[in-house]
């Protein structure tokens, strides 16, 4: 499944400062039986956005109307616990593009690049800038630019260079799946495969 290419992102952010985020938090087991990646961001965090009764938790982040944006800004050490990658499926489902956080776990990280989502691991330090220009200014603007694999805080000026694997990113640049990747070589596929028969 083919997704939007990603190039550079220029967005404000959603800050959620809280470490060791599972992805049993970020789409609770109950709602995996679908099988198509449609309507997961409904559900998004569910049990800390919703009352039992599905009102709305004023407290929670993405209840609060002054935050928005295609990023969403977490603490250490996120997408641990299950591999389901549903937990995926969710943060695109509900519109963000990229994760910023100072750790992420494995198969997290591979799940997002494997949809679209670019998962931007930086240092403690420049996480804690992020969420202290967040904290100044809600509308904060945030460039990630997957290209030049740095990541800047527009109003500071202040940047950081982030790691990707050379694969993924030229995948994310492209929008391919793996699936599109090989189809963008059926010919370079097919002209091997015939100079190989002879």
């Amino acid at each position: 499944m083919a997704y939007d290419k990603f190039t550079i992102l220029k967005s404000s952010a959603v800050p959620m400062p809280i470490e060791n985020v599972d992805t049993d938090q970020i789409i609770p087991a109950r709602f995996l039986k679908a099988t198509e990646r449609k309507g997961f961001g409904d559900n998004l965090f569910r049990d800390w956005r919703y009352e039992t009764d599905g009102t709305p938790k004023k407290d929670f982040v993405l209840n609060n109307p002054i935050y928005s944006g295609k990023i969403l800004v977490a603490g250490k050490n996120f997408g641990s616990g299950s591999s389901r990658e549903h937990a995926a499926w969710a943060i695109y489902d509900y519109g963000f593009r990229c994760v910023v956080s100072s750790f992420f776990a494995d198969i997290f990280k591979n799940n997002s690049l494997n949809i679209g989502i670019l998962p931007v691991q930086v240092s403690p330090e420049f996480l804690d800038k992020i969420f202290t220009a967040i904290e100044a200014d809600p509308k904060a603007e945030i460039a990630v630019d997957l290209a030049t694999q740095t990541i800047t805080i527009a109003a500071t000026g202040a940047s950081e260079s982030f790691a990707i694997n050379g694969y993924k990113k030229h995948n994310m640049m492209n929008g391919f799946d793996d699936i599109d990747y090989l189809q963008a070589m059926k010919e370079d596929i097919k002209v091997f495969t015939e100079k190989s028969l002879y």
